[in-house]
């Protein structure tokens, strides 16, 4: 795998890097929760909470990918500062809403910021020597985290202090990234000078941050709807909730074999095979007879652990495309908004609370993925062939 040469970092930064990414996402484990109890609390209604949601999950994306664009990678620790201040600040003014305005105008605006942070950790990963390995320990310390915080407002925080704590919670945790800009490597090198200053994109990048997006769409839309999915196939509220708790541990164990195989597996057939994994999950929820829990469960277990494991090689697969690593930078932007619009879509065929044709939004977006994946593997077969003709 060709990249920006860059000297090799050592495991505090990275460390470092890593941590204030993952606290910028924090927000996507802990949205159950902090919305769950704004709408029992009337803050938000039932109809704004899901603009809520999506709204900050699109706004990371596109603050992930503007700020690759517009940020001076020179100064980027002082924008890492400035972007924690921001997305802590934010945090804490979210403890005055009032209404679904309020609420979405504020999420939207802190997750630009966290946005932002989620570059610096991008910007760190693609140019280490292992950019592949390190998205997929990324991954892992992402799910940790949230996992850990999500406990601790369930147990500890929420309980006491309500929704506001829950963000005040946030914005403490937020800002101890500020501590660790210290650790973050002094400066960073530009990706390959003589590519990145190419504005042409080619057909294989354009590609594969295609299949990153329609891969986490697929993902996303089943996941959100994954309780009332449960509660159809049989199971009540406790029950359907325990389901996704272990979904979230087989998650992790998707993330840490990724981390160990992620160099060891073909890019293009595991992503192929996997997007056809998550389509069969999703078509198998959806043929469900209704009490066939213990089936539904091994089938959430089937598209949690290949949700995470497929992630690492998004990296891989944009890497191969583009070896400048531009496109790689982008991989996560191209995440995020898969898993904003993913639900969106599956929205839209929702009837009232009939949330069973979610799954067959799911399959759309799975099979796109693998599509993607087989223009991309015939695109670069293409240059290759060109490539060797005219050398």
């Amino acid at each position: 795998m060709e990249h920006a040469p860059q000297p090799s970092f050592s495991r505090n930064q990275t460390g470092a890097a890593l941590f204030i990414g993952s606290t910028a996402l924090l927000m996507l484990g802990l949205q159950p929760i902090l919305l769950g109890e704004l709408v029992e609390t009337r803050i938000v209604t039932m109809e704004g909470v899901g603009i809520v949601a999506m709204g900050e999950i699109m706004a990371l994306g596109i603050g992930a990918a503007l700020s690759d664009a517009v940020l001076p990678l020179a100064r980027y620790r002082l924008v890492t500062v400035l972007a924690t201040l921001a997305a802590a600040l934010l945090d804490v003014l979210t403890c005055n809403a009032t209404s679904d305005g309020n609420l979405v105008a504020l999420r939207a605006m802190a997750g630009l910021a966290e946005g932002v942070l989620v570059w610096v950790a991008t910007s760190i990963i693609v140019r280490s020597r292992m950019p592949d390995r390190l998205a997929a320990v990324f991954v892992i310390v992402q799910t940790l985290s949230q996992s850990g915080v999500a406990a601790s407002l369930a147990q500890w925080i929420v309980p006491r202090g309500g929704w506001q704590g829950g963000f005040l919670a946030l914005a403490l945790t937020t800002l101890f990234s500020a501590v660790l800009v210290p650790w973050l490597p002094p400066q960073l090198k530009p990706l390959r000078a003589a590519a990145a200053a190419t504005s042409k994109w080619s057909a294989a990048a354009v590609l594969a941050l295609a299949v990153a997006f329609l891969q986490m769409a697929a993902n996303g839309c089943l996941w959100a709807y994954l309780e009332p999915l449960g509660l159809r196939a049989g199971f009540d509220a406790q029950g359907a909730q325990t389901v996704i708790s272990a979904v979230l541990l087989l998650q992790l164990a998707g993330g840490i074999a990724a981390a160990l195989l992620v160099r060891r597996l073909a890019v293009v057939p595991t992503l192929c095979i996997g997007a056809s994994v998550v389509a069969a999950a999703a078509g198998g929820i959806y043929l469900l007879p209704p009490g066939a829990t213990a089936k539904f469960a091994l089938l959430c277990g089937v598209f949690g652990f290949a949700w995470l494991f497929l992630m690492p090689f998004n990296v891989a697969l944009a890497f191969r495309g583009d070896a400048s690593g531009r496109a790689a930078m982008l991989v996560p932007a191209a995440q995020l908004l898969g898993s904003a619009s993913g639900p969106l879509m599956a929205s839209l065929i929702v009837n009232g609370d009939d949330a069973s044709a979610v799954p067959l939004v799911s399959i759309a977006f799975a099979v796109a993925a693998a599509a993607s994946i087989l223009l991309f593997r015939a695109q670069t077969r293409h240059v290759s062939e060109n490539e060797w003709r005219t050398s």
